[in-house]
């Protein structure tokens, strides 16, 4: 033909030989259709990644004996076996593929290659779509997604997850490798849009299904699915890009990008519209005692559940790691403020601090953090001590001296006896829940006020030794205190809308009446 194409150009055994041609590359074209057809199940992109794995692990084999640098002769029967069983399951899995290549490169050297394209394209379109429903991937609006309610988004995001990595790693992965072995010969514009005409309606709307949930109600508790959905994507990205690699799938990458970049905004506009809710919050509630604030338990539970997403979070709020640290520590320090938890920071920031140590925010927010929190916890229980307990300590006398007349003494044990009385009512009713910090708390108040009652106690008891009533006037032995104080402080919390007694941190103060009852 290319003979007489050019000494004759008119010769009627050009013109027969055009009709030869075109009536083999009919039965070329029946036949690619038919291999397509009935080889289905043994061009199934996961049968032939299965097939290619079980050969690829005896190849792995082969390689590694050769490696080792042992002998030929002494593995010679493992290598005949071994190319034996490569040699077969190539013949069971790529002989229909041989076959569609050399029609495929027939076709297309003869000008037929849309003729050929378009048969192997509804074929494969179909098997793809086919395997996509198949995995529960479905086909949404975004009015349909914004209609739903998130008890129905849910599963469907779940079964997502599944599905995203199952497509990639088995259905676009094994027709990317079909599609290369089919049309393997030079590149041509009908072969290069190929591959994308299979793939891309599946495809597209498989990545486009976390941008429509991107788009739905940001609530708090949302994040966490949120954040699922941006880590497969994250972490199949250099797949997608790597089989989504030619122009006629570009669309497929900037449709997962796009998704991967929605999905980024709106974890910061969730993380930021926590931020401004815990600045906002102005709630009366307070716990009975000054416990831990509720608000307090909640953000803390959420933020230590987010900082199992910290590799995540740092790549979504900012590629500098230290910023996403900051952020946490504006939360922390916002549920710290008491404008929020109002006069509770001792047994929040301890709270604070257990839950950090005990989570993934340790390793974010960092041990130089946790120290200058703890140092706070010492200073609120500093000021508690000396806010709730110093007219106690000043009933005292200075400096015990035996001088004094015996109306005195009375009036130093009175003194005592009703500012203890006062201060063990109310602090009976405060809560430190952590049994640490309550212990330490304890202890400090029992070394600073025992040892100085018991000197004053001693020497003033001697003095009123011949009173009458003198146990009514001195009511408190020294190891009475240690009784009393080791029952200040429950841990349990109760809550209360109106509540406000002299706490860990300053001046939360409750009127108690009623005195101690031996």
């Amino acid at each position: 033909m290319q003979f007489l194409r050019s000494e004759n150009s008119t010769s009627d055994k050009l013109v027969h030989a055009q009709n030869l041609m075109q009536i083999a590359t009919k039965s070329l074209e029946h036949q690619f259709y038919q291999i397509l057809s009935k080889n289905r199940d043994q061009l199934d992109p996961e049968s032939v990644l299965s097939a290619l794995s079980v050969s690829g692990q005896s190849s792995d084999r082969l390689s590694s004996l050769d490696d080792e640098g042992v002998e030929e002769s002494k593995y010679e029967d493992e290598l005949k076996r071994a190319g034996e069983n490569i040699t077969e399951m190539e013949r069971v899995s790529q002989f229909p593929i041989s076959d569609l290549k050399a029609i495929a490169d027939c076709m297309i050297g003869c000008g037929y290659g849309k003729e050929c394209t378009k048969i192997y394209t509804l074929i494969r379109r179909s098997l793809v779509d086919e395997k996509l429903y198949q995995l529960g991937v479905k086909r949404f609006k975004a009015s349909q997604i914004h209609k739903m309610n998130w008890e129905e988004l849910e599963p469907m995001i779940k079964n997502w997850l599944s599905a995203v990595k199952i497509a990639m790693k088995t259905i676009f992965t094994g027709e990317k490798f079909i599609y290369d072995h089919v049309f393997s010969a030079p590149t041509t514009a009908i072969r290069e849009s190929c591959f994308g005409d299979v793939t891309k309606g599946g495809a597209m709307n498989l990545f486009r299904f976390p941008e429509l949930i991107s788009k739905s109600k940001k609530s708090p508790e949302r994040i966490f699915r949120l954040m699922e959905l941006y880590e497969a994507l994250s972490e199949l990205w250099p797949e997608i890009k790597s089989i989504f690699n030619i122009e006629s799938t570009s669309a497929i990458k900037l449709q997962a990008l796009s998704s991967l970049n929605k999905l980024g905004d709106s974890v910061r506009i969730v993380l930021s519209n926590f931020e401004s809710t815990i600045q906002k919050d102005s709630s009366k509630t307070l716990a009975v005692g000054c416990g831990i604030h509720p608000l307090t338990r909640s953000v803390m539970s959420y933020i230590s559940s987010l900082g199992d997403y910290s590799r995540i979070l740092s790549d979504i709020i900012t590629i500098i790691h230290h910023q996403t640290i900051q952020h946490f520590q504006n939360i922390t320090l916002q549920v710290q403020s008491p404008v929020i938890i109002k006069h509770q920071q001792s047994n929040n920031i301890q709270f604070i601090v257990k839950r950090v140590r005990t989570s993934q925010l340790k390793d974010l927010l960092g041990d130089e953090w946790v120290f200058r929190q703890e140092k706070k916890i010492k200073q609120y229980a500093l000021n508690y001590e000396t806010m709730a307990w110093t007219k106690v300590f000043s009933s005292l006398p200075e400096k015990t001296s035996s001088e004094i007349s015996p109306e005195a003494a009375k009036e130093c044990f009175r003194n005592f006896n009703a500012a203890f009385e006062e201060a063990y009512m109310k602090q009976t009713s405060m809560v430190i829940p952590d049994e640490k910090l309550r212990d330490a708390v304890k202890i400090s108040i029992a070394k600073k006020l025992v040892p100085a009652y018991r000197e004053f106690y001693d020497a003033y008891l001697v003095m009123l030794g011949g009173e009458k009533n003198l146990e009514l006037l001195a009511r408190f032995g020294p190891d009475d205190l240690v009784n009393y104080l080791s029952d200040l402080f429950p841990g349990t919390l109760m809550l209360s809308s109106s509540s406000s007694s002299p706490s860990l941190s300053s001046s939360c103060s409750s009127e108690s009446q009623g005195s101690i009852r031996h």
